[in-house]
Formats: C-alpha cells, sequence, structure tokens
C-alpha cells in the first residue's frame, strides 16, 4: 500500500468521525427538548459506518451508512407545572442517555486524533523517504 493511500484512509475516518461528533452534539443539545417538528420529543439518534474498498489494495476506508434514530422509550419525569404534563403530572422526555454521549464524544474525538496522528506519521514518513536521497 502507498503512503499516500493512507492519507485517503485517514480522510475518510476524519469526514466519518465529525459526522459523528456532530450527531452526539445534537443529542446532547437536545437531551431536554420535550416538543420537536412532529410534535413528540426529541428521539437520540446514532451513526452507523460501513468500509470502504480502495480496490485491491489492502486498507479499507468509512463511511457513514446510515444515521439511526433510538427506539427506546421515552423518558417519564415528573414536572406537575409542566405544560406538557399528563394528568398524572408526567412529561415524556427525549430518550438521549448524557452519561452515553459524553463516551460517544469521547471516543470519536480520540479517534479522530488518531487518524490526525496517523496521518502526521505518515507524512514523516514521506518527508523522510524523500530526505534519503539527500546525503
Amino acid at each position: 500500500m502507498s503512503l499516500v493511500r493512507s492519507f485517503e484512509i485517514g480522510s475518510t475516518a476524519l469526514v466519518a468521525q465529525s459526522l459523528r461528533l456532530n450527531t452526539t452534539a445534537s443529542n446532547i443539545a437536545n437531551a431536554e427538548t420535550t416538543e420537536g417538528p412532529d410534535g413528540r420529543p426529541y428521539r437520540s439518534r446514532q451513526v452507523e459506518f460501513k468500509t470502504i474498498p480502495f480496490g485491491d489494495a489492502p486498507g479499507q476506508g468509512v463511511q457513514v451508512a446510515n444515521i439511526i434514530e433510538s427506539d427506546a422509550p421515552f423518558r417519564m419525569e415528573f414536572k406537575p407545572g409542566h405544560p406538557k404534563a399528563n394528568e398524572a403530572g408526567f412529561v415524556e422526555m427525549p430518550n438521549v442517555n448524557p452519561v452515553e454521549e459524553m463516551v460517544n464524544m469521547i471516543s470519536a474525538s480520540r479517534s479522530y486524533q488518531m487518524n490526525i496522528e496517523m496521518m502526521n506519521t505518515t507524512r514523516i514518513l514521506m518527508l523522510r523517504t524523500l530526505n534519503l536521497g539527500k546525503n
């Protein structure tokens, strides 16, 4: 595999992890949104990845295959004064788990950083290869 292919593979990962970070940010931002465009509470979303083969060469890139809405039940919180409260005083809240979202954010951020490091290492190797002929 050529070193240039490493940049192609790394760039696909950067795009995919960036979308994962944006999706996680959206989930965290809407963790308390009781009414969306459809009149229902916000539903948590997760990113699904798939591999991208690069012809016959070894190594595969990654891309986002789908963004999936969670089918987990909404949280029910007791808020009797809330305008969306039912007769018993409970409000349907989004099915966003802030702890899971923080873990997703850290994981996506670390993956993004590792791909940057891989691309930097590849760049250094290419520069050292070019410098071999100078001495």
